[in-house]
């Protein structure tokens, strides 16, 4: 009995540190800075930040892309108030898709891929949250596996001086959100607080 107290006590052991060597990957992946990226045929969005939305936007306006998705964009949000709030030209709208039935990350992949058939795109920029690309990645892989995927990573504009305790939390529960959907496990994994973007409300939010 002492025999396989002691092994499974180890296994334990051995699971938290591959855990913990993981988990700092993930936050220096989390923190790099992104750069610009080839032209591509389209750009998807994923909803929960205002500096997404920007990003995106500005990516169109500079010519990366012909056509953008915005995708779990939530409520009466329309594309000249998202451009406001962004500072983007409101003359792109004919080249903005607005995506509204995405609730989940998993949405999200589902949505850009019924987009990317109907505009032939082979290949993407993916922008959203830096801690929250990984998983993003992985379920747009799935969902789109003959699409050449390229991130944008964008940093909350709340961690820029020092993500502290709550950031260091939502890193914790990413990374095992990450690992679940790894694992297959897409459909027991919750959005959380990355709710659809509402015209009055594309501010960063802390739930990836």
């Amino acid at each position: 009995m002492r025999r396989w107290l002691r092994r499974i006590g180890l296994c334990f052991v051995a699971l938290a540190v591959a855990w913990m060597a993981g988990f700092a990957w993930f936050i220096r992946n989390a923190g790099q800075a992104a750069d610009m990226p080839p032209r591509a045929d389209g750009i998807v969005a994923l909803t929960g930040g205002a500096d997404r939305v920007a990003t995106a936007l500005h990516l169109l306006a500079d010519g990366r892309a012909r056509r953008l998705l915005i995708s779990g964009v939530g409520g009466a949000a329309e594309f000249n108030a998202l451009a406001h709030l962004a500072g983007a030209d409101a003359s792109l709208a004919p080249r903005v898709t607005l995506g509204r039935t995405a609730l989940s990350t998993h949405g999200n992949a589902q949505e850009t891929a019924d987009w990317v058939q109907s505009y032939h795109i082979e290949s993407l920029i993916v922008v959203t949250a830096g801690y929250h690309m990984p998983r993003a990645l992985a379920e747009l892989s799935r969902a789109v596996p003959s699409v050449r995927l390229m991130p944008v990573p964008v940093q909350p504009t709340a961690w820029r001086d020092g993500m502290g305790l709550a950031g260091f939390r939502l890193l914790a529960v990413e990374y095992s959100k990450y690992l679940a959907v790894g694992a297959g496990l897409s459909g027991f994994v919750t959005r959380g607080a990355d709710r659809p973007a509402a015209p009055h409300a594309i501010t960063e939010h802390t739930g990836g």
